[in-house]
């Protein structure tokens, strides 16, 4: 029987200075959603246990980019960082500590998910004002009969979930190959949604700000 190779480590000081110098590495918490949502990280990326081999190949496509894994004492990422290097990833490591130890050295950690996009839109609601409807608003707007044509901006599968009645699927940056034909007069309003705002910050800013 093969010996097991013992895991590589990097703590927080590490990590943080790889990611101040704006060198690549790929900080991965393999925790489900759920409790990645609750406290992770800013630029960690979640990538369950659970779809690792699913997964890995077209999110991490390049063999030797530098792999940290994370959990919160689990055990996930020292299963995760094996079953990595099994795959063929040549610079696997763990987190010391994992979400307690980067903490504790002075790491913050954040809630919710997609938190640096999030935090992007938020940033330019505020420089660029972007406007904005209150569902009343907009069933209002409907029942008398405004002139308008609502697009949402998240993935069709997330579209055929649950949706606006009447709304019209364009993911991402098809909004702006496809909004002319939706909306062929400058004069209709076109309202923009997603599932979290940010896509429809971002799709319904004004192509001339």
């Amino acid at each position: 029987m093969n010996a097991r190779i013992p895991l590589r480590r990097r703590r927080y000081a590490e990590v943080r200075r790889t990611l101040l110098a704006r060198e690549e590495i790929a900080l991965l918490d393999v925790r489900e959603e759920h409790s990645h949502a609750q406290a992770h990280p800013l630029f960690a990326a979640n990538l369950p246990i659970s779809r690792l081999e699913l997964d890995a190949h077209w999110k991490l496509p390049r063999r030797d980019v530098a792999i940290v894994t994370l959990d919160a004492g689990e055990g996930h990422a020292e299963q995760a960082a094996e079953r990595l290097a099994a795959l063929g990833y040549t610079d696997v490591s763990v987190l010391e500590g994992g979400i307690d130890g980067w903490q504790t050295d002075g790491g913050e950690l954040f809630r919710d998910v997609n938190v640096p996009s999030k935090a992007f839109g938020e940033l330019v609601e505020a420089v660029r004002h972007t406007p904005s409807l209150s569902a009343d608003e907009l069933h209002r707007l409907i029942d008398d009969g405004v002139d308008h044509v609502i697009v949402d901006a998240r993935r069709f599968d997330e579209y055929h979930t649950m949706s606006i009645p009447g709304s019209i699927s364009v993911p991402g940056a098809e909004l702006a190959l496809r909004a002319p034909a939706l909306a062929p007069d400058a004069r209709t309003l076109i309202v923009v949604n997603c599932a979290g705002r940010t896509r429809s910050l971002i799709g319904a800013r004004p192509h001339d700000q």
